[in-house]
């Protein structure tokens, strides 16, 4: 029941789960999208009343006449594992039976460092997107985890960036490229800038974690909490309603990448993604320890980050080909 008496509906109370676990606002939505279509899928059934053999169901519907890709599927099972779990307080079994998506193993496109320095001086016109991608291929970060830093993140006298609640709900460090302290601290001074006119025009809040903004209310409003790459905007926050500064959005870097590789001249496909795996691929070549960058880039298993070793270390460009022997 609700503070009016009124019973609380399924998916507020999934919301309410999801938030006492910290698990952000992306995943929230995913997670709540994921479980509407499962309840749709079985013609509204409450979940209660069903069990592993429509999860089956579901997610072999997903791969066999949706084509999804095995992400895709990997993410409705999250979904429906937390739903089961963490909501229904329920065991859901093995799965067995499950019609799963061919997973196909990709080399990961990677830029050459010539190549890195040319998009990157595209970008020097915008200061702040060329700090973005600069983040994001000197510390191996993906570009949500780059928008999501905070002023407190940024360590310059230990000389470290803190990663928190990364993919995985995980926290990690990368080392603070020296090259870009001066620029962080010109960062942070336009960001405070905005932070102290947003207190005098009567804001200057920003969305915490779930479980602290309950546990200190005003903390929202202290500077080692705001984004170090606000919105020029203020908006309204999805969970609480209040208007709040959060970090520029995504398609803010999108588009500026795009264009960037363009005008360098790169006809292959590069996405802020990119970076990251030009930062593990060059850390390869020059001979560091696969476990150390497994660990810079949060990776789970090392099987993941592997995948980066089928460029570093392939022997195709030292092949001489026949007709250049002609």
């Amino acid at each position: 029941m609700n503070s009016s008496g009124r019973p609380t509906k399924f998916l507020d109370l999934v919301r309410e789960r999801i938030r006492l676990r910290h698990l952000s606002y992306t995943t929230e939505k995913s997670y709540i999208g994921w479980i509407r279509r499962f309840i749709l899928f079985h013609g509204k059934k409450h979940p209660q009343e069903m069990g592993e053999e429509h999860i089956v169901a579901f997610l072999s519907d997903l791969a066999v006449r949706r084509h999804c890709s095995p992400g895709t599927q990997n993410q409705a099972l999250n979904a429906l594992v937390f739903l089961f779990r963490h909501v229904l307080n329920r065991d859901i079994g093995e799965f067995k039976g499950i019609m799963w998506a061919r997973r196909k193993q990709r080399v990961p496109e990677v830029m050459t460092r010539e190549e890195v320095t040319r998009v990157l001086q595209e970008l020097k016109h915008h200061p702040q997107k060329w700090l973005i991608g600069c983040l994001m291929y000197g510390c191996g970060l993906r570009l949500s985890e780059a928008l999501n830093l905070r002023v407190k993140d940024i360590e310059f006298g230990q000389g470290f960036i803190a990663i928190r609640d990364a993919k995985g709900n995980k926290d990690r460090i990368v080392p603070l490229p020296k090259r870009l302290a001066e620029p962080l601290r010109n960062q942070l001074s336009k960001a405070e800038e905005i932070h102290q006119a947003d207190i005098r025009a009567g804001y200057g809040r920003v969305s915490l974690p779930y479980a602290l903004s309950k546990k200190y209310p005003n903390a929202d409003r202290e500077w080692a909490w705001q984004y170090l790459f606000p919105s020029t905007k203020l908006s309204r926050d999805p969970r609480s309603g209040d208007i709040k500064r959060h970090h520029i959005f995504d398609t803010f870097m999108d588009d500026a990448i795009k264009k960037a590789a363009h005008a360098a001249g790169l006809s292959k496909r590069i996405t802020c993604h990119t970076f990251r795996h030009s930062f593990a691929t060059h850390l390869l070549e020059n001979g560091r320890d696969i476990r150390l960058i497994q660990e810079l880039l949060g990776h789970s298993d090392v099987k993941t980050t592997m995948i980066y070793t089928h460029v570093a270390k392939s022997p195709v460009p030292r092949i001489v080909s026949p007709i250049d022997e002609l």
